[in-house]
């Protein structure tokens, strides 16, 4: 299927550890996109960092485990108001290896704070049983070029699910739609 503009925005997230390119799907989760990009434009998320990985050995009291690894955490002070929640049946996205979701509390609690899934995360879903609500994540995207660097991250020191040494994100930067990445590819 060949992409139309606005289908996928591509944004390069700049870590310490390495670059990870992601395509998040405004068509598909507006909401969601949109409040992601707002920090990005805002440069909010340069500085932050990836301080939470979440492994199978690391959750003991959880019945249901996963596997990701979280960043992006805004000063509370500086975060925006806090987004209407679209489940998996909305978008029609899944937790799959790679995909990039919103964290959240309660359903339309959430604001900046991201995280990444390390191999396909369905508890995360709507009706998934990692959240007692049942109602999932926001997927709004999926890591294109970069899984190494996040796994390299989960697999980095850490106590009770926090980094030792959190990976500082030093920017996030909107490299542009559909349209924009086919020009870059037939230019290379």
């Amino acid at each position: 299927m060949h992409a139309h503009e606005g289908d996928w925005v591509t944004c390069r997230i700049t870590t310490a550890a390495g670059d990870i390119l992601v395509r998040v799907y405004p068509k598909k989760a507006p909401l969601t996109v949109a409040n992601f990009l707002r920090y990005v434009e805002a440069g909010l998320y340069n500085g932050t960092t990836f301080f939470r990985v979440v492994t199978r050995d690391n959750q003991p009291n959880d019945k249901v485990r996963i596997a990701v690894v979280q960043g992006g955490d805004v000063a509370e002070e500086k975060c925006f108001p806090a987004i209407a929640h679209e489940t998996s049946r909305m978008t029609g996205l899944r937790h799959e290896d790679g995909t990039i979701s919103m964290a959240r509390a309660e359903p339309g609690t959430a604001t900046s704070s991201f995280f990444i899934c390390i191999g396909p995360q369905p508890e995360l879903d709507l009706g998934g049983r990692r959240n007692p609500d049942g109602q999932g994540f926001a997927a709004f995207g999926r890591v294109v070029r970069g899984m190494d660097v996040v796994r390299r991250i989960q697999k980095m020191d850490q106590d009770r699910q926090l980094l030792e040494q959190p990976v500082t994100i030093i920017s996030i930067t909107n490299t542009g739609s559909a349209k924009n990445d086919q020009a870059n590819q037939e230019g290379q």
